[in-house]
Order: C-alpha cells, then structure tokens, then sequence
C-alpha cells in the first residue's frame, strides 16, 4: 500500500525540483526526504527516481505516479470537507495568505463578519506574496489564501490548486505632480481611485505612450521575485523600454511617499491609492487591470471554513470594488 505522506513528497519534489527545496518547504532534512522517496519506491516496486550526481529526475513512472498522487490528495481534502460539513458548528484555526493591500482594506472587515457568524472558527493571517502562496497552500501553511494577477502577469495553472474570482481593480500611474515630463499622452489629474474599470478622461489613452513619457525617469517597483515588480517592468517593456528601478519598496504608501518626494514614478493597483491622494502625486489610469482571487487546494471548495472565509470577503469588498466581479 503506498503512503499517502510519501506521495505528497514526491508530488513536492515534481513541483520544487530538488531534494533540498522539497526538504526546507515541508521541514525536513534533506537525508529524510530521500530515506522516505527510497521507502516509497520500494512500495511501488520500480524506480521513480533517477539520480545523477546531486540532480533527481523522476522517471515516467514516478510522473505517472505523481498524476495520481494529485488525484488522492484532492479526494483526501474532499473527504475532509465532508467531516468537516458534518460536524456542529466551525472550530479551530484557519491559516489565511494575503498580500499587503487586502490585508489592510479587505481582510479586517472580513473577519468581522466570519468571527460573528462563527464564533469557534480561530483565523490566524500571515501577509504572504502571491508568488508563495503555491507551496504554502500545498504543503499545508496554509488553508485559503488571497492571491493576484495582472495583465501582463498571468498566474499559470498549478497543480492541486483551485481558485475562485473575488474582484478587478484599476491599475494607476503614480508621478510627481511637478514632474516637468508630464507633457506627453495621458498627462493632467487622472480619474480617483474610486472610479470603476472603464470610467474616466484617461480610460482610453494610449497606454504605452502614457508610459514611454517616462522613459527617461527613475521608477520605484516592489522587490525582485514578486508580481507586482514583473508586472511593473513587462508592462514597460511592451511600451518599448526598460525601466530604470531606482527604488525598490513592496508597500504602496511608502511608494507614493517616494513619488510624492520626487524620487520616481510607479504604477500602482486601486486600492494602493484608496483615500485621500496627496496634491504632489498625479494619477493617470491605465487600461490594465488586477484580479484578485481566493485560492485553496483542490478539493476544499466546499470545506465549510475556507466558503465561509470566502463569503465574508465578498461581504468586506468595498463598494467601489463590490460590481467589479463579472467578466472575472
């Protein structure tokens, strides 16, 4: 009988690639995760693995393997989501991935609304990158997490994982109101943060030329290895350049503070500018857009605490986010 506990590894190391990466995610030594990888090719009774040097590689029965290893682990969650729907009441923690900005103008409302209507549900939240919230999810960090992508930073489809639509938000260019390059398309006050996707004297300018005005300027964009920098760099290369990152800062309000000071411009999601904008700042909208979804394993759709969690969410949205969920 093969060991659901192994499988999960050999189904980590697909994804992660190394012994040692699969080792650091789950907390285990390197030595352990390959003892147990041994043991479950001895239950399978042919090699999954192939070993050169320090590489592993699997082999096309240990894909194989993994194919069904992902079928097990998503009847396991099913499984859970019944017990779970049949018990009285929702007890116990729910560990909850969100980025900075649904953290602070989502989350604490939404939380609100769940710890009213289930009182003996214990969320505990961690801010975690979109970029992690995978492996976080996968390995058992993490129970339901919020997670984004943009126009030009599709988030690929990822094994074990499944997602629902929550909300679209407007993406603004942020510079400094007395930035003498503002001459070019797109430049004046664009609309507030509370318009809606589409609306607006700037909804229809030429997004690359709105950005290629700053060619020449310094840019401010969150750190290497997260979406919103991705984001920020590809949308300028499609307007023909690089930018040339300055400054580099993960938290929205630093970033306008930055622009405010004259340090750059950055591109900015809607509820990065939620609120009074400062007078030194100018808003230009852009056609692109950011989708922000709930995600969870596969499986666990209908597990009573991560619908819960997602039905208070939907709940908190803000009015000028709450229509944006069609076309999603």
């Amino acid at each position: 009988m093969l060991d659901v506990r192994r499988l999960r590894l050999l189904r980590e190391l697909a994804r992660r690639g190394t012994i040692a990466a699969v080792a650091e995610a789950l907390s285990f030594s390197p030595s352990a995760v390959s003892q147990q990888l041994g043991v479950l090719e001895r239950e399978a009774g042919l090699p999954l693995l192939e070993r050169t040097g320090r590489r592993v590689r699997l082999t096309p029965a240990g894909q194989n393997l993994v194919g069904h290893a992902e079928a097990v682990l998503e009847r396991l969650e099913q499984a859970d989501a019944d017990l779970a729907e049949a018990r009285s009441g929702l007890a116990g923690g729910l560990r909850i991935g969100a980025f900075p900005t649904a953290t602070r103008a989502i989350v604490p409302a939404a939380l609100v609304a769940l710890g009213r209507r289930h009182p003996g549900l214990e969320p505990m939240v961690s801010e975690t990158d979109p970029a992690a919230v995978a492996h976080a999810l996968r390995a058992g960090d993490l129970d339901v997490a919020l997670v984004h992508e943009y126009d030009f930073v599709p988030t690929p489809d990822e094994p074990g994982l499944a997602t629902e639509p929550l909300y679209r938000e407007a993406m603004y260019l942020a510079a400094p109101a007395t930035d003498p390059g503002r001459t070019g398309p797109g430049s004046g006050s664009g609309p507030g943060p509370d318009s809606g996707p589409g609306t607006g004297p700037d909804s229809g300018a030429d997004q690359g030329a709105v950005l290629r005005t700053y060619a020449d300027a310094p840019w401010i964009t969150a750190t290497p290895g997260t979406l919103c920098r991705a984001m920020t760099v590809r949308a300028c290369q499609a307007a023909g350049f690089t930018p040339r990152v300055r400054h580099q800062v993960d938290e929205f309000a630093t970033v306008l503070a930055l622009v405010a000071a004259g340090q750059g411009v950055a591109v900015v999601p809607q509820l990065g500018v939620a609120g009074p904008t400062d007078p030194a700042v100018v808003l230009t909208r852009l056609l692109m857009e950011r989708r922000t979804k709930v995600a969870f394993r596969s499986g666990a759709a209908t597990h009573p605490a991560v619908a819960a969690f997602g039905a208070a969410l939907r709940e908190a949205l803000p009015p000028e986010l709450a229509g944006s969920r069609a076309g999603m």
